[in-house]
């Protein structure tokens, strides 16, 4: 069983997480520069046995795509044409950046250390990837 590796797109940072290899805990991975992701998920893989990608879907309140999607879905044409094999999935990620905020001040995060937007990045990649477990575990029998 392979890692499932979770992407917080975005136009300059993407967040990172991964599970572990029985697919059971999110962590938060890393923070890229957004431009070098493919890379970097290149040589992730190349070390690492991925099963499946998890990317977030941003949508408005209203359930319609968001702004963000214009540069999210060329994005995705990148990575499905570098790794045709992988198998990737959208996963609404709708307030995560408020959850992933709100998590570092339940955390105890001083003030200085929740401005990091990587930190925000990285934890709302873990979300968006704790989020897909959940759902896949709500359809097992």
């Amino acid at each position: 069983m392979g890692r499932i590796l979770a992407i917080d797109y975005g136009r300059k940072k993407s967040g990172l997480a991964v599970t572990d290899p029985l697919q059971i805990v999110a962590n938060g991975l890393e923070t890229v520069p957004s431009h070098t992701l493919i890379d970097y998920l290149e040589k992730y893989m190349a070390s690492e046995d991925v099963e499946l990608i998890v990317l977030g879907y941003p949508k408005q309140i209203n359930g319609q795509d968001s702004e963000s999607m214009k540069y999210i879905k060329p994005f995705f044409n990148r990575l499905r044409n570098k790794f045709p094999n992988m198998n990737v999935v959208w996963v609404d990620e709708r307030f995560t950046s408020k959850i992933a905020f709100q998590a570092m001040i339940d955390g105890g995060l001083k003030k200085k250390a929740r401005q990091d937007k990587s930190l925000v990045d990285k934890i709302s990649a873990t979300i968006i990837l704790q989020t897909y477990l959940e759902q896949k575990g709500n359809f097992k029998l």
